[in-house]
C-alpha cells in the first residue's frame, strides 16, 4: 500500500513538474479575454468614447494599465472592450457574462448546456428584469490558449480571475443599477470561482457555478449558487468521482450505452456532468435564487 501511494505521488509530481516547464518555456498567455453579445459574432469594442463620461473613461484606463502594465495594445484593447460593455449596458438590470466549459473560447450556444440561457432569462425576465447576455472568452483557440486555461483550471494562473473581477467592478462602478450574474459551466466556474472572493463586498454581483472541478468550492459565499449534480445523480466529474468516469468510458469503447448522460471536453464521458434546461429539479434551484435575489420591485 505504501509503496502504491509512493508511486501516485511520484506521478502528480513528474505531471506538475512537466505543466510547469510548457508553460515556462511557451509564451505568456495573459492577454485580454473578450466578449460578444450572445448570437453576434462581433467581439465587443470602441474606439469611440464620445458620450461616455471622463471619469468613466479614466477608470477603464487605470484598471487597464493594473492589469497590463506598459503594454499600450493590451491596456487599449482592455479599455476598447469595457467601455463598449458600458454602452451595451447601461440600460439593462441584468447582465449576465457567460463562462461556457470546455477551453474557454467557446460561446454558450455552441455547448450541451445551450439553452440554459433561454431558460434563465425566462425567469428573470417574469420577475421584471431587463438582460443583456454575452459570452466571455477567456483564451484564444489556439495551442497556447489550451495551455492558459489548463493553468488557470489548477489554479496556477489566477490573473483570469483578476481580470473579470475588475471587468465587473468597473461595470458596478460606473452603474450603479446594474446587477451581474457571473455564470459559469463546467471549467468555467474557475474563473468564478477566482473572481468571486474579490467581489465579495460587492452586492451587485452574484454567480451560477453548474459543476465546477472538485478542487473549487464558492458554495460557502453569499449570492453564489453552486451545484455538483443536476438532480439526477452526483456529478461524476464534479465530485472526482474518477472509478465512475473510467467504467463510463469503457463501458461507452464496447458499445454499452450510458443511463446518465455527461462529458468533458466533448469527448470524455462523465455521467451526471450534464447542466442542459431539461432538467426539473435544476431549473427549480435556479428559480428558487434567482426569485430571491432578482424579483423587481
Amino acid at each position: 500500500m505504501i509503496s502504491q501511494v509512493r508511486k501516485v505521488q511520484i506521478g502528480v509530481i513528474l505531471i506538475v513538474a512537466i505543466s510547469m516547464i510548457i508553460v515556462l518555456c511557451t509564451p505568456s498567455t495573459v492577454i485580454p479575454a473578450k466578449a460578444s453579445e450572445i448570437g453576434q459574432p462581433e467581439i465587443l469594442a470602441t474606439t469611440d468614447f464620445s458620450g461616455i463620461p471622463q471619469n468613466v473613461i479614466d477608470n477603464a484606463e487605470r484598471r487597464a494599465i493594473k492589469l497590463f502594465g506598459n503594454n499600450e495594445k493590451k491596456c487599449n484593447d482592455f479599455t476598447g472592450q469595457v467601455l463598449a460593455l458600458y454602452r451595451e449596458a447601461k440600460d439593462v438590470d441584468v447582465l449576465v457574462i457567460v463562462n461556457s466549459g470546455g477551453w474557454g473560447w467557446s460561446a454558450i450556444s455552441q455547448s450541451n448546456e445551450k439553452e440554459l440561457a433561454p431558460g434563465i432569462d425566462g425567469i428573470l425576465t417574469e420577475l421584471g428584469n431587463s438582460t443583456l447576455w454575452i459570452d466571455y472568452f477567456r483564451t484564444d483557440r489556439n495551442f497556447f490558449g489550451a495551455i492558459g486555461e489548463t493553468m488557470m483550471a489548477l489554479s496556477t494562473n489566477p490573473s483570469r480571475g483578476y481580470e473579470l473581477a475588475s471587468r465587473t467592478q468597473f461595470l458596478t462602478d460606473s452603474l450603479p443599477h446594474l446587477k451581474v450574474i457571473l455564470l459559469g459551466i463546467s471549467n468555467g466556474c474557475t474563473i468564478c470561482s477566482g473572481a468571486m472572493p474579490l467581489l465579495a463586498e460587492n452586492e451587485q454581483v452574484y454567480s451560477i457555478q453548474l459543476g465546477p472541478p472538485v478542487w473549487n468550492n464558492n458554495s460557502h459565499m453569499e449570492r453564489v449558487l453552486l451545484l455538483r449534480t443536476n438532480g439526477t445523480i452526483p456529478d461524476s466529474f464534479s465530485h472526482g468521482d474518477m472509478l465512475t468516469i473510467l467504467r463510463a468510458n469503457l463501458q461507452s469503447a464496447f458499445g454499452i450505452s450510458q443511463q446518465y448522460e455527461g462529458d468533458i471536453l466533448l469527448y470524455i464521458g462523465a455521467p451526471g456532468h450534464d447542466y442542459d434546461w431539461k432538467y426539473d429539479w435544476l431549473k427549480l434551484q435556479i428559480n428558487n435564487y434567482l426569485t430571491e435575489y432578482f424579483k423587481a420591485n
